[in-house]
């Protein structure tokens, strides 16, 4: 198949999907079912674009994505530090150094070879049939109450920014985060860096 066909048959039902499960919780639970539905397609949808992509920029973007659905989720859970450390952490580090670590590494032109795109279908099919046979088994068990009962929602995002900045609290765990990311992304290039025998052309025996 024409690859730009088979990139446009992808977008295609990539966004139907998106589509489907935008108005799928809206009719369903409204506005918060319709953001679940989004912050799960950028979640989804993001890490499928990730893996579909060969362009380093794109797979970065649909990385960064799927980081802030990540996020997106932790913030309909009530969840702010969470998400706070999702962004700050994942987006502002690990992302930067996935991306320097797949830039200085030598393409593998075989990566789309039928056998291993296969093995990676049964492996996260296999995968997703696990977590929804553990979440149907853990929400059997739980106690569903009326909305009425329900706690109001409420957010932490000023005391959480004013922690990071507090040097008795999450300063000196931000700052260790900072060094470790620092480190991995330094040893991220030294392995993946081009020595001078690599662009030597083999001896023919």
């Amino acid at each position: 198949m024409d690859p730009k066909l088979q990139q446009s048959a992808f977008y295609a039902v990539l966004a139907l999907a998106v589509l489907a499960a935008i108005g799928g919780g809206l009719v369903t639970h409204g506005a918060e079912g319709m953001a679940f539905g989004l912050f799960a397609s950028f979640t989804l949808g993001g890490s499928v674009m990730c893996i579909w992509e060969r362009s380093v920029v794109r797979s970065a973007f649909s990385l960064m994505a799927t980081f802030m659905g990540v996020a997106g989720l932790f913030v309909l859970l009530g969840h702010d530090f969470l998400a706070m450390a999702q962004i700050l952490i994942y987006v502002g580090g690990i992302l930067a150094l996935l991306l320097f670590g797949v830039m200085l590494t030598p393409p593998d032109l075989t990566e789309r070879k039928l056998t291993r795109v296969g093995g990676a279908v049964v492996f996260v099919f296999g995968g997703a049939g696990l977590v929804w046979n553990h979440v149907q088994n853990a929400t059997r068990s739980l106690a569903v109450l009326p909305p009425e009962e329900l706690t109001e929602a409420t957010t932490q995002d000023r005391a959480i920014g004013l922690a990071f900045l507090h040097p008795e609290q999450y300063v000196v765990a931000f700052e260790l985060a900072a060094f470790l990311l620092t480190v991995a992304l330094v040893a991220a290039v030294y392995i993946a860096r081009r020595r001078t025998e690599d662009f030597e052309p083999e001896e023919v025996a």
